[in-house]
């Protein structure tokens, strides 16, 4: 397919896109903004953005990325409230993961992945279940880390967006694409945002 085809067709999504539509990706697009910026209302954006997302996949026939809009959902619910300050602890702080902490996210995308390209193999049409599953277990691994402020998630969330960006080009979806794109740009100023911001913290105690 052409350069040429391909934007015809971005058009084609563009004019036909409704407004809860935008609002869904103008909600994503303001939760990795917040997060490069290590901004707590990251999470009420990823929580509006994820359910609208959630509706719009499914109803598209994208079951995979429709699931990891629901684990999204539940991710940020979580990190709210661990990011916040508690009676007994002030606000957690970026830091980097140690070796045990990598367990959690390896076995998420490891597991994540057979489980859920078995599930889409047997039990949905999807034309390609593995890549399907391997972009939504790797990014589930990346949302978690994220939740526990750990700097390595932009690393893992840019293995998984490197991945979408052909699978929605693949599946007639430049719009996502496009979008994807701009999130893996913004995911690698994050990183360097955060290790400034712990490198910071390191030489101020």
């Amino acid at each position: 397919m052409t350069a040429q085809e391909w934007w015809a067709i971005l058009v084609r999504e563009v004019l036909a896109t409704n407004w809860l539509v935008w609002v869904a990706v103008c909600a994503g697009v303001a939760e990795v903004l917040l997060a490069w910026a290590d901004n707590i209302w990251l999470y009420p954006a990823g929580i509006l953005g994820s359910v609208l997302t959630i509706y719009f996949f499914f109803d598209l026939k994208l079951y995979a990325e429709s699931a990891l809009n629901v684990y999204y959902t539940l991710a940020s619910i979580y990190g709210w409230w661990y990011w916040s300050a508690k009676k007994d602890r002030p606000p957690v702080k970026p830091s980097y993961s140690s070796a045990k902490e990598w367990r959690i996210p390896v076995a998420i995308s490891v597991l994540g992945t057979l489980g859920t390209w078995w599930v889409l193999k047997n039990y949905t049409p999807s034309p390609v279940p593995f890549w399907d599953a391997l972009v939504s277990a790797i990014a589930w691994a990346g949302t978690w880390q994220l939740a526990r402020r750990k700097i390595e998630n932009w690393i893992v969330l840019n293995v998984s967006n490197a991945v979408a960006v052909p699978l929605l080009l693949y599946k007639h979806s430049p719009l996502y694409a496009a979008e994807t794109v701009f999130l893996f740009v913004v995911a690698i100023f994050g990183y360097f945002g955060w290790r400034k911001e712990i490198r910071l913290e390191i030489s101020i105690s």
